[in-house]
């Protein structure tokens, strides 16, 4: 890989070990066909899995107690 751009040929040829270069060095490369720039392949964030559990931490308030019965007296209890 010089300067970061390779050509489709050489891709087809060494895609795996492109591939890992691109993940252990942490840098784009930019795919070209006939000389010309045609795609970029960049390497992931490194993002940790999300998780439903806390996904809602701080955004959401609880204003009283949300299991006790309400003061108001409903049409089925009478």
């Amino acid at each position: 890989m010089d300067n970061n751009t390779i050509s489709t040929s050489e891709l087809k040829a060494r895609c795996s070990k492109i591939i890992s270069d691109i993940a252990h060095k942490r840098a784009a490369v930019v795919i070209t066909k006939h000389g010309r720039p045609v795609a970029r392949i960049v390497p992931l964030d490194d993002e940790e899995p999300t998780s439903l559990f806390g996904f809602a931490r701080g955004g959401i308030t609880i204003h009283g107690d949300i299991v006790e019965p309400l003061d108001v007296v409903w049409e089925a209890t009478e």
